[in-house]
């Protein structure tokens, strides 16, 4: 009879701790205080830098199409001439370890840790000399991005804008799990062979200011686990049998308890 009063009066606890064990909503919400926040003119004149590893298809126009053919390399994707014709694709331009592309009449140009409007400006610099009123167009062909860790779809994403937020990156993955840490997410960034480890926390709303705001290309996302996942790992994946178990056994006895009593 001693456990049963035992159990009984344990019960209360167990219910407490259920709910001291519940997350608040400073660890949930994202953009908390953004009504006070006060964004920066500059936020959204964000550019990504070209780095080494990027591949780059750059195409160059002009009033006189013939005299742009020397600037742009092709490939035949087609034997058949007839056909070929409409199959030409641009090739595309592989930045080296040093940072440089080997262009077309240019020659070798070094175009790492340029951002995209200064790589074109370079480029219209260049080809005036040879052509009248050049139009350069460059988009970077592999920029992509990984998020992994607490978020409902892990993976490498290709971005075909070359501009891509962290949310937008979240979003894509299907947000963070219930699990997932928001206010310590991981980004890696790698500049020139240099890694950098930066945190960001989503649930203030002045990240929209930071330099992490937007994501450049081959950033790592890593969302790490919440103490609630870090325990639940430690018990086992039966945990939710045991509580279930334990509820159940609780109850009997309780029940037992008030009808013996």
């Amino acid at each position: 009879m001693k456990c049963f009063f035992v159990i009984k009066k344990s019960i209360p606890f167990l219910i407490a701790l259920m709910f001291l064990s519940c997350a608040t909503r400073k660890d949930l919400v994202y953009y908390q205080n953004i009504d006070g926040l006060k964004a920066k003119e500059n936020s959204n004149s964000y550019e990504i830098k070209i780095q080494p590893d990027d591949l780059l298809t750059i195409i160059v126009s002009a009033d006189d199409p013939e005299t742009a053919i020397p600037f742009n390399l092709s490939t035949v994707t087609a034997t058949n001439l007839n056909v070929a014709r409409g199959l030409e694709t641009i090739q595309s331009y592989l930045v080296d370890a040093q940072g440089t592309i080997d262009f077309p009449v240019l020659g070798k140009i070094k175009v790492s840790g340029l951002t995209r409007s200064e790589v074109l400006q370079l480029f219209q610099e260049k080809i005036e000399k040879y052509i009248k009123n050049p139009v350069v167009n460059l988009r970077i062909m592999n920029f992509k991005v990984s998020v992994q860790g607490e978020v409902n779809l892990p993976g490498t994403y290709s971005i075909a804008s070359e501009r891509i937020t962290l949310i937008e990156a979240l979003t894509l993955a299907k947000d963070l799990t219930i699990y997932g840490k928001r206010n310590n997410i991981l980004i890696i960034r790698d500049i020139d062979g240099v890694k950098s480890y930066n945190r960001v926390d989503i649930t203030k709303a002045n990240f929209i200011n930071s330099p992490f705001y937007y994501l450049a290309q081959n950033d790592v996302v890593y969302v790490e686990p919440n103490q609630s996942r870090i325990n639940a790992s430690v018990v086992g994946p039966n945990t939710g049998v045991i509580i279930s178990i334990s509820s159940l056994l609780i109850t009997l006895v309780t029940v037992i308890y008030t009808i013996t009593k």
